[in-house]
């Protein structure tokens, strides 16, 4: 049968594959669009075993917390070049998984990748059709959620960093203060919540090199101890967000900022993720 135009751009809304490659599939299937498509999911099935040691190191980082604020998703999908990844069509594909998470909150990646995508893919076999479509090596390589009072995202400019981060309350004061210590994250890139969230060989770690470091500048060994613990705390300061000094104000801490915003405001959850 002939192969009209229309029908190639039809089983390119469908699919986002290439124009060609629509064309040729539905050649291949005689104009049967079904059998265009399962041609098409193949095509992304042999790229992907064939550039499945290729690395995926660029991509897209997107956050985004629901309407009413109650929940939010940051997730990650490397491809292999900047060019698909400033691609408006692997946008495009990015923002759908970021709705289909959001809607369903699932616990972790491999649940997210079992959810369908639409009434015949999964999330998973869809990243596998999506191959096809761009020539790379896909990957869903991070993912994370947050159920807070308040959740606020942020974005930074490009893509390549997000961050996540969920409050002890919600209003619009809570709201905008979320908001700023969205970007704090962003740009400060703390460890942990407080000094409880360190690991113990983080914290034997810095006192040993603070130790040593006073004993290197000729202080004697009790001294070196105390000294060390001093240079800890300073660690907790600057490592630990409800302790760093806010990047807007820095006579207040993060904490303290909180505070002005709502009595008893603060962070109990953030997700950072940053593509390099």
């Amino acid at each position: 049968m002939a192969i009209t135009a229309a029908d190639v751009n039809k089983l390119r809304q469908q699919t986002g594959a290439g124009m060609m490659d629509c064309k040729n599939a539905l050649v291949e299937s005689n104009g049967d669009f079904e059998a265009a498509i399962d041609i098409l999911r193949k095509k992304g099935q042999k790229i992907a075993a064939k550039r499945g040691e290729n690395e995926a190191k660029e991509g897209l980082i997107f956050a985004q917390a629901s309407n009413d604020g109650k929940t939010g998703v940051i997730l990650a999908l490397n491809c292999e070049t900047d060019f698909v990844a400033m691609n408006d069509n692997f946008r495009g594909f990015m923002q759908s998984l970021v709705d289909i998470a959001l809607a369903n909150m699932p616990a972790s990646i491999d649940e997210l990748k079992a959810l369908p995508y639409d009434d015949k893919l999964s999330v998973e076999e869809k990243i596998t059709e999506h191959v096809g479509v761009v020539g790379e090596k896909l990957d869903l390589s991070k993912y994370a959620t947050i159920i807070a009072a308040q959740v606020c995202a942020y974005n930074h400019p490009g893509n390549q960093l997000a961050t996540l981060v969920g409050l002890s309350d919600a209003s619009e004061a809570a709201e905008e203060a979320g908001k700023q210590v969205a970007m704090q994250v962003a740009a400060m890139n703390p460890l942990a919540l407080n000094k409880d969230g360190i690991d113990q060989n983080t914290i034997d770690r810095e006192l040993e090199i603070g130790k040593e470091l006073a004993i290197q500048e000729g202080k004697p060994a009790d001294m070196a101890e105390k000294i060390s613990q001093g240079r800890l705390n300073k660690f907790f300061q600057e490592n630990t967000l409800l302790s760093q000094p806010f990047v807007r104000d820095n006579k207040l801490t993060v904490a303290e900022f909180l505070n002005t915003a709502g009595k008893g405001l603060t962070v109990t959850s953030f997700e950072r993720f940053a593509m390099k």
